[in-house]
């Protein structure tokens, strides 16, 4: 992988920062993390303004609607955004950073081109409906039923951790189409409007305070089998590319906020005299490392999804195409861990008393503590690497 930047590549990260330093300054306030039809507002006006200026989808295929960028550019856009302090994705990361790519890599031509435009300029926001109660991290465990009724699915059930369900428009649902079939082949990756009849959301509060995650009840709620993404009842493996997303491209600006995090952390230890303990100094210089090796492993996960097919469209089952592979698992892992020793350091350097005066640390201290249950357990990951990456038997 050479990981040099081309003549090219500057003269792509330059426009985009003089972008960025016309657009931002111009900015509103950022609405309370409580307010999500405030955030839903704003975060979508922010997807537009990326959209009209040939931001949106950067690294999506052009064929899906994006500008097809190269990996490098893709990651060189995420860094940039991030050290401005741009808007992340908030209520778009479902349809942006799950359901999009997998319906570009997965639905059928009508499919993208009904909802692909839509997720990119901002103007409808997708939830994901995967996990269940009582099903814990054991995805294939869902019970949510879906039985066919002509043209459409009759759906019943619930779900749980369902991300911006309260204002979202559509939902990446999973079900199972076959309750007889082993249970990972009878599941169907469906498409749901979030205003059919029979749907009922009850926000979850988080420990941090916030509401962006709700249980979904379904009650005989009619999809049409039109939504489906995928044959029926392959369901499982049309997952697997949207996980795949999920833990290998999703976190990927976060590494970059990690490492602003890190150097801040740094300068406030040298303001406080806590950078004369050797021992503290020691902490900060292993995280530094461990995060520029995950920024490393993210530009060689993003190069290896797209590596077979040259950034074109994926093909089903295939390597390549833009999905990742379980390279992402790797580092989901290793990240979600990283993320909490760096605000345990964050604690050291601060103090008690600092962290309870500033509401973002405390915010951003308590969301890593969700870093190693969110997009798989930990323990799952371990799993995945340990049978598909390291080909050792599947425990019992």
């Amino acid at each position: 992988m050479d990981l040099t930047y081309t003549a090219e590549e500057e003269d792509f990260r330059a426009r985009l920062r003089e972008w960025l330093s016309e657009v931002l300054p111009k900015l509103p306030p950022k609405p309370a993390a409580t307010d999500w039809p405030g955030r839903r507002a704003y975060d979508t006006a922010w997807q537009r303004a990326l959209y009209d200026a040939g931001y949106a989808g950067l690294h999506w295929p052009a064929d899906a609607g994006g500008r097809g960028a190269t990996p490098t550019q893709h990651l060189i856009f995420l860094e940039e955004t991030e050290r401005a302090g741009a808007p992340y994705v908030g209520a778009n990361f479902v349809g942006l950073l799950h359901a999009g790519p997998t319906l570009a890599a997965e639905g059928t031509a009508e499919q993208r081109a009904r909802w692909l435009p839509p997720i990119l300029r901002g103007e409808e926001i997708w939830c994901q409906g995967f996990s269940e109660p009582e099903a814990g991290s054991d995805l294939a465990a869902l019970r949510t039923k879906a039985v066919r009724d002509g043209d459409s699915y009759v759906v019943s059930g619930s779900k749980i951790w369902t991300s911006h369900a309260e204002v979202a428009d559509w939902c990446e649902l999973l079900v199972r189409t076959d309750p007889e079939a082993p249970r990972h082949r009878g599941i169907s990756w469906l498409a749901m409007p979030m205003d059919a009849p029979g749907i009922t959301v009850r926000p979850l509060r988080t420990l941090a305070g916030s509401a962006e995650f709700a249980e979904v009840f379904l009650d005989e709620v009619r999809v049409p089998v039109a939504n489906r993404v995928g044959a029926e009842n392959d369901g499982w493996r049309v997952t697997m590319v949207t996980l795949s997303f999920e833990r290998g491209t999703a976190f990927v600006g976060e590494v970059v906020a990690c490492r602003r995090v890190l150097a801040a952390l740094a300068r406030r230890a040298r303001e406080n005299g806590r950078w004369d303990d050797a021992v503290l100094r020691r902490r900060l210089g292993r995280l530094a490392a461990e995060f520029a090796a995950l920024w490393r492993l993210t530009q060689w996960n993003v190069s290896e999804a797209v590596r077979a097919t040259g950034g074109g469209r994926a093909k089903p089952g295939a390597r390549g195409g833009g999905v990742p592979g379980t390279g992402g698992s790797v580092f989901k892992l290793r990240f979600s861990h990283a993320r909490q020793e760096l605000y345990d350091a964050a604690a050291e350097v601060l103090g008690a008393g600092a962290l309870d005066a500033d509401e973002e640390w405390v915010a951003d201290r308590l969301s890593s503590l969700s870093y190693t249950i969110a997009a798989g357990t930990s323990q799952i990951q371990r799993n995945i690497v340990a049978e598909r990456i390291l080909g050792l038997p599947k425990g019992r």
